[in-house]
C-alpha cells in the first residue's frame, strides 16, 4: 500500500497513492464520519486547475487527487521520482472502493449525472455487489444551483444515512462540488468522473492497451469529436509545454497561483 503524500504538477498538489492507499483511506474516513474529498484528476482536470487561479485553489484543498490517467502518473516519476506502478483510475476505484463498502457494511451515496444513468448504474453495482448498500442517488440538475438548492440536497445526502458519496458531475464541476460541501459532511465525497457512465454501460472504456500507453484521450476523442476535440488537442500539447516549464522552473511565471474563490458556486 502506498499513501505517501503530495507533488506538485503544474501547481497543484497530486498524491502519490495507489489503489489500496486510496481505498484505505476513504474506508477508514467513512467509520470514523471524518471529511475526506477525493478526486481522480486525469490531464484535463490538472489543465483545469493550473490554468485557473480558483479551480488551482479547490484542487490543493480537497485531500487526496490520485493520478488517474498515466499522463499525470508518468509526470509524477519525471519531476519528482515517484514510480507507482498503475495510475489510480476513477473507474477503478469506484469498483474498488464499492467492494471493500460491501464487505465492511458500509453504505454509498450516488450524485451527478441523469435518473436513466444512476438507475443502470445502481442496477449493475447491485448486480457485481449483491450486498452493496446504496442508499439513494440524485441526479443532476445540470445548472448551478443557489444556498436553498444546495442545502435541501445535503439534507436529502444525511438523511439516507450514506457512509460515502460518489460524485459523477464531470471536471470541473465535481471538484467545485466536493470542495464547497467538504465541510458540510463528515463522511468520504469521492468525485469519479465517468465512471458513472462507464458502469451504467452507456460509454464504452477505451480498450486496456490504450489506456496502458496513455491513449485513451484519443479514444474518446474518436468517439465525441465534437464535443472533446477541443479539450484534447489544446490542452494536451499545452500539458506537456508546461511540464517542460515545471522542468526548467518556469512554470511560475505561466500559470496564475492560487486564489482563493471570491464566490461561492453551488453545481446540481
Amino acid at each position: 500500500m502506498i499513501d505517501s503524500g503530495k507533488r506538485s504538477i503544474l501547481g497543484i498538489g497530486v498524491n502519490v497513492v495507489d489503489y489500496d492507499g486510496a481505498v484505505a483511506r476513504v474506508i477508514s474516513c467513512a467509520h470514523a464520519k471524518e471529511r475526506c474529498t477525493v478526486s481522480a484528476l486525469a490531464v484535463h482536470g490538472v489543465m483545469c486547475g493550473a490554468l485557473d487561479s480558483a479551480q488551482k485553489y479547490r484542487l490543493n484543498q480537497l485531500d487526496i487527487i490520485t493520478p488517474d490517467g498515466q499522463p499525470v502518473r508518468w509526470a509524477l516519476r519525471l519531476l519528482h521520482g515517484e514510480t507507482l506502478e498503475d495510475r489510480v483510475y476513477g473507474p477503478n476505484l469506484t469498483l474498488k472502493i464499492c467492494e471493500q463498502a460491501e464487505q465492511e457494511g458500509l453504505t454509498i451515496f450516488l450524485f451527478g449525472s441523469r435518473l436513466e444513468v444512476l438507475e443502470k448504474l445502481s442496477a449493475n453495482l447491485k448486480q457485481r455487489f449483491p450486498k452493496l448498500n446504496i442508499a439513494g442517488f440524485e441526479p443532476s440538475a445540470f445548472r448551478t444551483g443557489n444556498r436553498d438548492d444546495s442545502e435541501k440536497l445535503v439534507r436529502k445526502i444525511k438523511a439516507s444515512g450514506a457512509d460515502i458519496i460518489f460524485v459523477g458531475l464531470g471536471c470541473p464541476r465535481q471538484e467545485i462540488f466536493a470542495f464547497e460541501n467538504a465541510d458540510r459532511f463528515s463522511l468520504p465525497i469521492v468525485a469519479v468522473g465517468a465512471a458513472f457512465d462507464f458502469h451504467a454501460g452507456m460509454v464504452a472504456q477505451a480498450p486496456t492497451c490504450m489506456q496502458d500507453f496513455g491513449l485513451e484521450w484519443l479514444y474518446r476523442l474518436s468517439r465525441e469529436p465534437g464535443r472533446l476535440w477541443r479539450r484534447y488537442l489544446f490542452l494536451n500539447p499545452a500539458y506537456c509545454l508546461l511540464l517542460v516549464a515545471q522542468m526548467l522552473k518556469l512554470e511560475k511565471y505561466i500559470t496564475p497561483s492560487a486564489k482563493r474563490p471570491d464566490n461561492e458556486m453551488n453545481y446540481l
